[in-house]
């Protein structure tokens, strides 16, 4: 029953840079690992970044050097700093909490929409 809200997307030309937002349950983030993950149309769900409640982080790959996670205990929130975007950046953004480093723990919010242009 945790509530989970995904904001910031928009459109960006690729190569420019966007951070989206996460806003949890009050007290959830301040204890919790959390996540970022994307889906694209026509793709699964894919994890993109987590951080602990230590602020340790990890990322996939693909996102390495160009995306940063972090949080915000006192406000409960999680963001994603993405630079650099390309065009296969593309995908609506969601967060969850998670049994580290990648594994989901609760329903999915509705995630907000990162859109890079060519």
């Amino acid at each position: 029953q945790v509530q989970l809200v995904e904001s910031g997307g928009g459109l960006v030309q690729a190569g420019g840079s966007l951070r989206v937002s996460c806003a949890a349950s009050a007290s959830i983030t301040s204890s919790v690992p959390m996540a970022w993950f994307r889906q694209a149309p026509g793709n699964q769900r894919e994890w993109v970044a987590s951080i602990a409640s230590t602020r340790s982080t990890t990322y996939a790959d693909s996102v390495k050097g160009r995306f940063t996670i972090s949080r915000d205990n006192a406000k409960n929130t999680v963001y994603l700093q993405m630079n650099s975007l390309k065009p296969e950046d593309t995908a609506v953004y969601y967060c969850n909490g998670v049994l580290w480093p990648s594994r989901p723990r609760w329903d999915w919010g509705q995630g907000t929409q990162v859109t890079v242009s060519s």
